[in-house]
């Protein structure tokens, strides 16, 4: 059922003007200045304004929305996120050493370079006096409901490359989070989901993952010392699970691209299809730069690469992942991708549309449908893709970016739209139920 993300209308409104002048009235705070005023911008609707590269460190953001605000490069030492709605903003090599993000919700956010040094990420609720002088839970910013307390959300987001050493972060959620490549030694990490998380490369030295949830997540090259694990649920894909290689096969690309050439130039009586089921095609580098229409590779691992404009046309790719990977105008017309996961994957400007062939008697054309069914999109980001006519049945697009996507005629029957906004892509009779 689609679910557009919900907007912060019970909060007070801020312009940029107005953020503008608090940033400078601290500024004159953190450096003595007459007139300077440390900032409070609690419970106020911020979302989409401009911070970047302005220090707010201390400064007070208790409850507040900043949905796709830019707070790249800003210097935000221990300041308050308490239980703010912070979906999709761009953090990107921020400061955000011994700040308070409990109770935050950050989902789909970029903090690809970040430092959370000594961060708290634990639960944490707000109280409010009403008018009839009880005491009640107060809601988070931008979201339905009510709960005791609330988690802090980090689904979907871009951890790449950030600190999060000493964090606090009890029963938080990484899930699905890009964590390649992190520091996060030393930290309390009890209970928390790093469910389908990349972690490749990530260093948890000294870290407590008592009862946390790794299943599904990437752990190549994962560094798991001195580390406390009791309780933790793992079934993680490491490195020993990510398929052979054509190298530990046997095989050779360019001898399989040569009879695959033929196979489809002979319309099958010479040569043979192109079969990579199974394959790891990571050390691949450069797969995209090679004519790769009408093969075979069911579970194939495209995990993290490059695949900017390659071609696989009416291919069989089911099952495959293609998680982290760069497919930026990539043209996969009229393919079977059932169950593959594009999770957090750049698919940019890529074609998913029907393939059509003429009819060799006349009459109406002949639409190969791209079928998509039970394939996870989550957190991905399809601006500008074209699917129309795909078959997304199934299909779990939380939290994916749908800026002006070609959904027309699709058949979306029974997909997942949680915190997904189509509010931007062509529908035109398009079957949501």
């Amino acid at each position: 059922m689609s679910s557009k993300i919900p907007s912060a209308s019970n909060l007070v409104r801020f312009s940029q003007s107005d953020l503008d002048e608090v940033i400078k009235l601290h500024k004159y705070f953190t450096i003595g200045r007459k007139g300077g005023a440390r900032a409070a911008l609690k419970f106020l609707d911020l979302s989409k304004l401009d911070f970047r590269g302005a220090d707010l460190s201390q400064a007070d953001f208790t409850g507040s929305c900043l949905m796709n605000a830019n707070l790249s490069r800003g210097k935000f030492v221990s300041a308050c996120f308490y239980a703010c709605d912070l979906r999709n903003a761009n953090l990107e090599n921020a400061d955000f050493k011994r700040a308070d993000f409990r109770g935050a919700y950050v989902a789909g956010a970029n903090l690809s370079g970040a430092d959370l040094d000594s961060a708290d990420l634990r639960e944490g609720k707000i109280m409010e006096q009403n008018s009839d002088g009880t005491i009640s839970n107060r809601k988070r910013a931008g979201t339905k409901g009510t709960e005791n307390t609330w988690n802090a959300i980090f689904t979907g987001a871009q951890l790449t490359e950030t600190n999060l050493s000493g964090v606090k972060a009890i029963s938080a959620d990484f899930s699905d989070a890009d964590m390649s490549g992190v520091t996060i030694n030393e930290a309390d990490l009890t209970g928390v989901s790093f469910e389908g998380a990349n972690l490749t490369d990530a260093d948890f030295t000294g870290s407590n993952l008592t009862n946390a949830n790794l299943q599904d997540s990437i752990m190549q090259g994962t560094v798991l010392k001195s580390v406390e694990m009791q309780g933790a649920i793992t079934g993680s894909k490491s490195g020993g699970s990510m398929g052979e290689t054509l190298e530990e096969r046997g095989q050779n690309l360019e001898e399989l691209l040569d009879s695959h050439k033929a196979w489809i130039a002979s319309a099958g009586r010479d040569g043979s299809q192109m079969d990579l089921s199974g394959v790891d095609l990571r050390p691949m580098t450069t797969l995209n730069s090679y004519p790769l229409t009408a093969i075979k590779a069911i579970g194939a691992n495209f995990i993290d690469m490059d695949l900017t404009k390659v071609k696989m046309q009416s291919a069989i790719l089911n099952e495959c992942s293609f998680r982290d990977s760069r497919m930026m105008g990539a043209d996969l017309r009229g393919s079977s991708l059932q169950n593959a996961t594009f999770a957090r994957a750049n698919l940019q400007d890529a074609n998913f549309s029907g393939l059509k062939f003429d009819n060799p008697n006349g009459g109406s054309v002949r639409i190969q449908r791209t079928n998509m069914s039970g394939a996870i999109f989550r957190y991905a980001d399809l601006t500008n893709v074209n699917m129309r006519d795909a078959i997304l049945m199934g299909a779990d697009l939380t939290g994916a970016k749908l800026d002006n996507t070609d959904l027309r005629h699709a058949d979306l029957t029974g997909a997942i739209l949680d915190n997904t906004d189509l509010s931007l892509a062509r529908k035109q009779d398009a079957i949501i139920d």
